[in-house]
């Protein structure tokens, strides 16, 4: 199975993808730093939190049009959103006009367009691949998110000062070919079914209500925002406690120079190391762990990034965090294209991007919680924290064995009917 064997949909969605993702990091943070220097740090805060509520609630109404009127037309208009949304954010920052409350207003726009298409994106994902191939696929597009991150964190850093018009301008340019690409050749792919599916608000609560009673998708959603919690720590407990409690000490030392790293500069070792070992390994790993079962990689790898968060807990040692860190990148991609196979093998095909819209939430849970960590971590030793993220990670570990379970019990029940 190779990348060319995949549906041409997969293929272009990937592209796609990797231009938005890279677009959404290398920018977003850019103009929240922007809306800061306009503002003050107190008053940009509460307008990304408006933005991000308003993401939220695009995400929930993407979910539901695009199982009403099918993934092609949402993505599209998504992404032409997003083209013009671009365009007029450089215009209002450039020499001829410049408006804070128009950066402001475009960039809610501007996010509300992306995740408005977001379900249906990853919906069209699980549509056109197999049970047998979506290993590959989640492991690809796994690798392309990263390696996005890795270059928009690189190329936002590197020229926002003094190119942040340049920098907006190219993504209005680069949305445009992508709207192009999707109108040209993405097909839709949305099941027949769906396209019966009730319109109108009331529809759309009925829909949602539907997914948050489905018992096994809940459980899902819990073990999801576990290992989210649990990640996000790095930006949140683990940040601080690095920048306030890691003594300065010496990497390396050669030739009478030596590399002398402080709390702030290991924790960004930490993310690089994290970052450039899934970008270099993931492809590789995927061979390598073929012969491997999956509950062994789901279960094992689990275990292995949480043990990876427990210690940077709690160690104030350079190379014993960095040592972490390349062990909870192999747990972190031997699980997550098992995780991500076995929620497109248990939602409903009919209200695909529902579910979708709906999985998303898991991430803004783990982000609550980890945020909620830095003030217990303020009343908790660094131990009771490590063996709170044992307990998480123990927790979704149990919870996907019984989803395994769910997936088993229900293949048997498929090949019964028909047999008879």
């Amino acid at each position: 199975m190779t990348l060319r064997s995949l549906h041409p949909n997969i293929r272009l969605r990937m592209a796609v993808g990797f231009v938005q993702r890279l677009l959404s990091v290398m920018l977003m943070p850019l103009l929240v730093i922007h809306l800061a220097t306009l503002y003050g740090p107190a008053i940009a805060g509460v307008l990304t939190v408006c933005v991000a509520a308003a993401g939220i609630a695009a995400n929930f109404l993407g979910g539901h049009l695009a199982d009403v009127h099918g993934r092609r037309p949402v993505m599209v208009a998504g992404e032409l959103g997003a083209t013009l949304t671009f365009g007029l954010l450089a215009l209002v920052n450039s020499p001829w006009w410049s408006s804070g409350l128009a950066t402001f207003a475009l960039f809610l726009l501007n996010t509300c367009c992306s995740q408005l298409a977001t379900p249906a994106a990853d919906a069209m994902m699980v549509d056109v691949s197999t049970p047998e191939n979506r290993p590959l696929v989640y492991t690809i597009n796994y690798w392309s998110i990263n390696l996005a991150f890795t270059v928009g964190a690189l190329l936002g850093g590197f020229l926002y000062d003094g190119h942040f018009l340049q920098l907006l301008t190219g993504a209005a340019a680069l949305c445009l070919l992508t709207t192009a690409v999707m109108w040209r050749w993405i097909s839709e792919t949305a099941p027949r079914t769906a396209s019966a599916a009730a319109t109108g608000p009331a529809a759309m609560l009925r829909g949602y209500l539907a997914v948050a009673r489905d018992r096994v998708f809940v459980r899902q959603l819990i073990a999801a925002a576990l290992i989210s919690a649990v990640e996000m720590q790095i930006g949140y407990y683990i940040a601080v406690r690095l920048a306030r409690q890691f003594p300065e000490q010496t990497l390396l030392s050669l030739g009478g120079r030596s590399l002398d790293v402080d709390g702030v500069a290991i924790l960004g070792v930490l993310r690089a190391v994290n970052a450039a070992l899934v970008v270099a390994l993931i492809l590789a790993a995927k061979t390598l762990l073929a012969r491997v079962p999956e509950r062994v990689r789901l279960y094992g790898g689990i275990a292995v990034f949480t043990v990876g968060y427990m210690v940077w807990a709690v160690s104030d040692m350079g190379w014993v965090l960095i040592a972490a860190a390349v062990l909870l990148t192999f747990g972190e991609i031997a699980s997550v294209p098992v995780r991500q196979s076995l929620l497109a093998d248990l939602i409903d095909p009919e209200a695909r991007t529902k579910y979708m819209a709906a999985y998303a939430l898991n991430a803004r849970i783990g982000l609550l919680a980890a945020a909620l960590c830095v003030t217990l971590g303020a009343f908790v030793p660094a131990l009771g924290m490590s063996l709170l993220y044992g307990t998480a990670g123990l927790a979704s570990i149990l919870l996907y064995r019984s989803l395994i379970g769910v997936r088993a019990a229900r293949a048997a029940e498929e090949a019964l009917v028909k047999a008879a």
